[in-house]
């Protein structure tokens, strides 16, 4: 019985198309060569029959009863949940290279699955435009690159985001099958790639492995669709799981009734379904070229022997050989045909199985046609379910369907497949056909192979088992083994027996990636399918392939859609490789939200440490847009890129060399510290947060002495800051003050201001100073002509001295008021919080507030002394002392007991040059 065309499911991966090779045409077939091509175009057009139609099939069943659940009065309209489609719809056939491997190879060797140009000539159409035309100029470009596979399918990680954000909302499985269709299209490219490749190319043999990855990825996606679609339908319509055949009921009825309630014999046929695609997929259009050679006749060879021994004119060497020419012959006979018959028919068989395999029974039964054996087509026939409509009577006689012995056709079918007088093959063919898995096994080599072989007998097994449950099939069925009636299969069993099977390749394939995905998601067993992704993360030595983590990613974000997620560790493993990855690929448009999916807190350090390395100012502006579509808090985002570039450097404050040297160095580090900030100033709404970082980050600049850097940083904050700040509270409808955090952030940001302006005044005043203009001097031998040019010069002297010490004095007074400005800072001292109810106290900061002071005052002093003191306002400097000695401004608390013996030194010096004017030593005029 053949339960195996159900719904063409998928293409497949590892197998090449069984076509024929010349080196395996025989003797007999080349002379036959142009009188079969005479023929082939009206013999195509006359015998060819459509596979899929003209038969009642599983498949025509089971169309209206995958996707039905509920009552018969009418059907759920899950259109929001399953898509556009019902049903797992028919998928395109695709041609070329598969990757399912099947085994059913044109020679008795083992095959070795290669993935080379040559194979891929042997089946995909070349000579079709598709193939012959030019290469675009795309495709040209990616030829050159060092992996072009690569190259070609880097376009499928953005592909993959767009499609969930436009479907995932809607309609979850239009979107897998938009995975799959964008996996299809991405294998036809590189299918053209690789049969353009040079051989032995190490870059084309990257391209072959990034291609079987892509067609098992289709492949999966397609199981996906086909066996959720139909577990989420059973899931909300359970008004069938009850329903049962009707006591007179025919096969075909009481099959219906069974796919309609069981959801195991449902499934495990679409199991049976999506390994027959995979198989037909890479089988292509191969049986349309096949030629056989004896249209007619077959056992030609044999044949015109018989004749020739007949007519008494065979002079050749006399060899036993059958005298008859029944399709039993041989068996009954035990005599052998032609050894170039022999070859023909075991080619042939191979293909039938080949085509069985794929589901093409139809065409397995044009092909033993063609070749002139119609008896043999037959034998293929006898599966099908016996159903007479006219058994509830009826105004219109209508034919009846189906085999009304199939029961004795299966039994025979099981003995054929037990008698080792048998081809394999032919075995196989029948073993098929009946269910026999033990004579099936044999000649199944790969994992799909073998997991087509024990689903397609799980089916059988089940579908007899309710047949004899119902009556509907008796006494012949009894002579079956009884292990096969009373067989008691589940997808855990199946695998089971994988897991102990003794062929190596079998045991290989069963552990690669995307078979194992295959198992669970057959199994349903999500969280057994999120354990094997953390083993695979974890026992990974080196980096999963690229596309297998993109898979990973979208599949678990499907499983999350559909509420079938439980393990979120495993979740936010994958998704931190796969933002890892995206950012190794440059592909800053995806990471936002991918980065969503995760814990907020989480998802924000991830964001952030992405874009740490991001320095383009329209790029970031970019990633920010991304990450505000993607539903990210920018704000924490920027917030903490921020404060982890800025904490990098756990170096403590240091202490100012008091000298006036020039400054200290701005390294690279000091650039991105500097840079950092601009993440700050895109929105206006963090201009509080953008002041308290640049401040953060410029007290370690003024500590370690790097006042062009400070001053770069500060050029960064836009100059309408505090007056935004303000507004914006204003906004809020805030009648209160700003919060304590952003007035003291306003102060300190002024009280910074205020320091760099005071050393930028004295830089410009001690380049001046030191730009004094030199007197010109009258040599002692001097002529008229240099005593007219030395009063020139003299001239010229007073003119740019009286410029310079106007300059000076200007300058003098301005940075006299910008030093003082910080030295007597206005509510309480420079770099003092007015505001003290904080709801959160920063140790660190307060700490950073009081060192600066003790850092940077003293070094104002000593700036004020300098400008002071040689600028002859020696009076003035020693009022210095006062003023540090005040207790209002407590300015004496900031120095060390070092720095005030220092300017206590500094305050003699101006002092005795007092006395040198014959003034006191305070400056004033002595009293005689």
């Amino acid at each position: 019985m053949n339960v195996t065309d159900f719904s063409a499911l998928v293409p497949s991966e590892n197998m090449l198309s069984p076509v024929i090779r010349d080196v395996e045409v025989t003797r007999s077939a080349r002379r036959h060569t142009l009188r079969q091509k005479g023929h082939a175009s009206a013999n195509e057009t006359s015998s060819s029959v459509t596979p899929g139609k003209g038969r009642l099939s599983l498949r025509s069943l089971r169309q209206p009863l995958t996707p039905v659940t509920g009552s018969a009065g009418g059907l759920f309209d899950f259109s929001e949940i399953m898509g556009t489609s019902g049903r797992s719809p028919r998928f395109v056939q695709t041609p070329g290279l598969g990757g399912s491997s099947s085994v059913f190879n044109l020679d008795e060797n083992d095959w070795t699955t290669t993935l080379t140009p040559q194979h891929l000539g042997s089946f995909c159409p070349t000579d079709s435009p598709s193939f012959t035309e030019d290469m675009t100029t795309t495709t040209a470009f990616i030829l050159k690159e060092d992996d072009p596979g690569e190259a070609a399918s880097v376009k499928l990680f953005p592909e993959f985001l767009m499609m969930f954000l436009k479907l995932s909302s809607t309609s979850l499985f239009d979107l897998v099958d938009e995975y799959e269709n964008a996996c299809r299209n991405q294998v036809t490219l590189l299918k053209k790639i690789v049969t353009r490749a040079t051989p032995g190319q190490q870059k084309f043999s990257k391209t072959a492995s990034v291609l079987w990855l892509l067609q098992q990825e289709m492949v999966t996606w397609r199981l996906i669709a086909s066996l959720y679609r139909d577990r989420i339908q059973s899931a909300l319509g359970e008004e069938s799981m009850f329903e049962v055949a009707p006591p007179n009921a025919t096969e075909k009825i009481i099959m219906e009734k069974l796919f309609q309630r069981d959801s195991t014999v449902r499934q495990s046929q679409l199991v049976v379904d999506w390994l027959e695609d995979i198989a037909k997929d890479d089988i292509g259009d191969f049986a349309e070229k096949i030629e056989f050679y004896a249209k007619s006749v077959y056992w030609d060879n044999t044949l015109h022997t018989l004749k020739q021994r007949r007519m008494n004119a065979f002079t050749g060497f006399s060899r036993p050989l059958v005298s008859e020419l029944d399709p039993d012959a041989p068996i009954r006979q035990k005599m052998p045909l032609m050894d170039l018959d022999r070859e023909d028919d075991n080619r042939l068989l191979k293909y039938l199985f080949t085509l069985i395999r794929a589901g093409m029974t139809d065409e397995a039964q044009r092909l033993c046609k063609r070749c002139g054996q119609a008896w043999r087509a037959a034998t293929l026939e006898g599966w099908k379910l016996y159903h007479d409509p006219n058994i509830n009577g009826g105004s219109e006689l209508k034919p009846v369907e189906g085999n009304p012995n199939r029961c004795i056709w299966k039994v025979c079918c099981w003995r054929m497949a037990e008698d080792e007088q048998f081809n394999r093959y032919e075995r196989a063919i029948y073993a098929a056909l009946s269910g026999n898995l033990k004579q099936l096994l044999p000649v199944c080599d790969t994992w799909e192979d073998a997991v087509w072989s024990y689903f397609r007998v799980m089916v059988d097994t089940l579908v007899e088992q309710e047949m004899w449950a119902s009556g509907a099939s008796m006494g012949e069925l009894e002579k079956l083994p009884r292990e096969y009636l009373e067989a008691n299969w589940t997808f855990e069993k199946v695998f089971d027996e994988l897991k102990a099977t003794d062929r190596k390749r079998i045991l290989e394939e069963n552990q690669e990636h995307y078979h194992v995905v295959q198992r669970c998601i057959i199994l349903g067993d999500i969280d057994g399918l999120l354990d094997e992704f953390s083993e695979w993360l974890a026992r990974s030595q080196s980096p999963l392939p690229a596309h297998l983590l993109r898979f990973m990613t979208h599949v678990m974000l499907f499983f999350q859609s559909l509420g079938l997620q439980s393990k979120e560790d495993v979740t936010i493993e994958v998704l931190k490789k796969y933002i890892q990855l995206l950012i190794c690929e440059n592909q800053s448009s995806l990471i936002a939200f991918y980065v969503s999916h995760l814990p907020q807190d989480l998802g924000i350090h991830q964001y952030a440490a992405f874009l740490e390395a991001v320095t383009e100012l329209d790029e970031r502006k970019h990633c920010l847009k991304m990450a505000k579509d993607a539903g990210l808090n920018v704000a924490a985002v920027t917030k903490t890129v921020v404060e982890n570039i800025r904490k990098r450097d756990v170096g403590t404050f240091t202490h100012h060399d008091l000298s006036p040297s020039l400054d200290s160095v701005t390294t690279e580090e000091d650039r991105m510290k500097i840079d950092v900030i601009d993440w700050l100033v895109f929105d206006p709404t963090q201009r509080a947060e953008a002041l308290k970082q640049s401040n953060a980050i410029m007290r370690k600049f003024l500590a370690s002495k790097k006042h062009e850097a400070a001053k770069e940083i500060f050029k960064k904050i836009p100059q309408d800051s505090i007056a935004v700040i303000y507004k914006q509270w204003e906004e809020q409808g805030m009648d209160s003050s700003l919060p304590a955090e952003d007035d003291n952030a306003i102060r300190e940001h002024l009280c910074i201001r205020a320091y760099l302006d005071a050393h930028e005044s004295f830089n410009e005043w001690f380049k001046h100073m030191n730009s004094k203009p030199q007197k010109p001097s009258l040599p002692a031998q001097a002529g008229f002509k240099e005593k007219v040019a030395h009063e020139h010069k003299e001239k010229k002297y007073e003119v740019d001295y009286d410029i310079w010490k106007g300059h000076l004095d200007a300058l003098t007074a301005e940075v006299k008021e910008r030093i003082y400005n910080v030295l007597l800072f206005i509510d309480g001292g420079w770099m003092v919080d007015v505001r003290e109810d904080l709801e959160e106290d920063d140790h660190e900061r307060s700490l950073q507030m009081i060192s600066l002071r003790k850092l940077c005052l003293p070094t104002m002093c000593f700036l004020l002394h300098t400008v002071l003191h040689n600028t002859e306002q020696y009076q003035e400097c020693l009022r210095l002392a006062d003023l540090i000695s005040s207790e209002q401004h407590c300015l004496y608390k900031a120095f060390s007991k070092e720095e005030l013996r220092k300017l206590l030194c500094k305050l003699r010096e101006s002092s005795l040059l007092l006395l040198d004017q014959d003034l006191d030593p305070l400056g004033y005029e002595l009293q005689s």
